[in-house]
């Protein structure tokens, strides 16, 4: 079995959080950062969090309502080490694809304004992909892809089955027209196929060394396919 001590994944937080122009906070959403931090630990994994300006990265207000609550979410609140962890995220730009081993970009809505064009984000995914580390990103930070290029010059999505936070969960929470862009007319536009299940569903989807999540409930499932990917 591959030795999984000395692997480390990063994970890559949104430092946004200003909700349009709406006067709204929005931020990382809990749960796609907890359940996919116990599935890494417990896989063995060390873990390293950070985010485009360091320091604490703002939580999207939404998701710490009682309604989006999880095990994951209770239990991380409750975890003073992951506490810590959060309120001293790394700056982006301090970390070279050769420390890591994997990358992984929980959601929100954060992500659509600072990591869908950050450069250290994208230089950083597109050195993991050139040195076959896999990066994985669930609901609305598959922007982090939008503006990669591979080896050959074009773009990472192209030809990519890939998911993302759908136009009807979008239209669901009624912020198709405070959000930037939509993110499956995005995927789609770069040339990714675009694929979905049902909305709010566990959807994720693998190609090569890319792996999506749709929403909130499909970021255990992103993780663990990471994983997987990791001990092959």
């Amino acid at each position: 079995m591959t030795d999984l001590a000395k692997k480390t994944i990063l994970m890559v937080i949104t430092s946004h959080d200003k909700l349009g122009n709406t006067g709204e906070k929005t931020g990382f959403w809990v749960e796609e950062l907890a359940a996919p931090y116990y599935v890494l630990k417990n896989a063995g994994f060390n873990i390293v969090l950070a985010s485009p300006l360091g320091g604490q990265p703002p939580i999207d207000p939404k998701s710490e309502l009682a309604d989006f609550q999880t095990d994951e979410t209770r239990k991380f609140d409750k975890d003073v080490k992951a506490q810590a962890k959060l309120a001293n995220t790394l700056k982006l730009s301090d970390i070279e694809f050769d420390q890591i081993d994997a990358i992984f970009y929980p959601g929100g809505h954060g992500p659509l304004w600072d990591l869908v064009d950050n450069i250290d984000s994208i230089s950083l995914i597109e050195n993991s992909i050139k040195h076959n580390k896999p990066v994985a990103a669930v609901c609305h930070a598959s922007a982090v892809f939008l503006h990669v290029r591979d080896p050959q010059g074009e773009s990472i999505v192209n030809g990519k089955t890939i998911t993302g936070f759908s136009n009807t969960e979008e239209d669901a929470v009624e912020l198709s027209l405070v959000v930037p862009f939509l993110l499956e007319d995005e995927l789609k536009a770069k040339g990714g196929v675009y694929q979905k299940g049902d909305d709010w569903g566990s959807f994720a989807v693998e190609d090569g060394l890319i792996i999506t999540g749709q929403n909130p409930a499909s970021s255990a499932a992103v993780a663990k396919r990471l994983v997987c990917k990791l001990k092959a």
